[in-house]
């Protein structure tokens, strides 16, 4: 391997992991393990570190090999959404996304309980599944929103489990409206890939119900997540009116056509950056639990 392709082959990789979602499994683990633990030791850092890099490169390279196809056909793929991996890069994604999991893997493994390792491998099953065959779990409409959403709220369940702590009614609803905004986020995203979908022979949320019936779900379920959040404990419902970004960003979109799905890629690209804003105010909010 010249030094020009080694050059190219990490680049691919690292567009391949999605560096501007990176932050979004990262973030709940560790902030679900200092709310619990409240610990900075070896466990916290290795979890952080696990699903900040090597956890994206897994699920979003694997899902760059399978989805190949559709992705040559999707005009928004190359930067922030992800590579169209060259055919050469396939095996190489799919052994360094191996590589880099199987040593922290180990090691959670090693430190954790029958009922933490039980999370972090159903966990990985999810990742892994969601887009290689024969589960192929993306091309099951509703089944793959709600694996997309597994993606993200796991980290934080792995780390409650890790930690030993009681899960409580709160705890609970935090789930709750954690997963409804994974479901959300998922079909809303799934729309602006309705024609190169449907031109790849791929089936989604989107594909079956269509962008505008799917896009009216995904609101409907920022809604019920916000009130999901009511339901915990004091500061977290001041999180709920953060739901109305989403809604908001996605409300121009409730009656789009399939034929301009692709119009809903720039609420996609809002929905990035409303990834950041939420994230801010989630963490001071939990300053003052953490306070309180």
């Amino acid at each position: 391997m010249t030094v020009l392709t080694a050059r190219t082959t990490a680049t691919q990789l690292l567009v391949s992991s999605r560096p501007v979602s990176w932050i979004n499994t990262a973030y709940p683990f560790a902030a679900a393990w200092l709310m619990t633990a409240g610990t900075v030791d070896l466990a916290f850092i290795v979890g952080t570190l696990f699903f900040l890099v090597p956890y994206n490169l897994a699920m979003y390279g694997i899902n760059d090999v399978f989805d190949y196809e559709s992705d040559l056909r999707s005009p928004r793929k190359g930067g922030a959404h992800g590579a169209v991996l060259d055919r050469g890069l396939h095996r190489a994604t799919l052994v360094a996304a191996a590589a880099v999991c199987v040593p922290f893997l180990g090691y959670l493994f090693a430190i954790g309980s029958l009922a933490a390792n039980a999370v972090l491998a159903s966990s990985m099953l999810f990742v892994v599944f969601y887009s290689a065959p024969p589960l192929r779990l993306k091309e099951i409409p509703l089944a793959d929103s709600l694996t997309s959403s597994i993606h993200f709220w796991s980290p934080a369940a792995y780390a409650i489990v890790l930690a030993d702590a009681p899960w409580t009614a709160s705890v609970t609803a935090v789930f709750v409206a954690f997963g409804l905004w994974g479901i959300a986020s998922h079909a809303f995203g799934a729309v602006q890939d309705v024609a190169s979908d449907r031109e790849a022979g791929i089936a989604s949320i989107a594909t079956w119900w269509g962008a505008a019936a799917t896009v009216r779900f995904a609101i409907a379920c920022y809604a019920a997540a916000g009130v999901a959040v009511l339901f915990t404990a004091w500061p977290g419902p001041l999180a709920a009116p953060l739901v109305l970004m989403y809604i908001a960003s996605a409300w121009p979109y409730r009656s789009v056509p399939d034929a301009r799905a692709g119009e809903s890629t720039a609420g996609w690209r809002r929905f990035l950056w409303l990834n950041q804003v939420a994230g801010f105010a989630v963490t001071l909010i939990l300053v003052v639990a953490a306070r309180g």
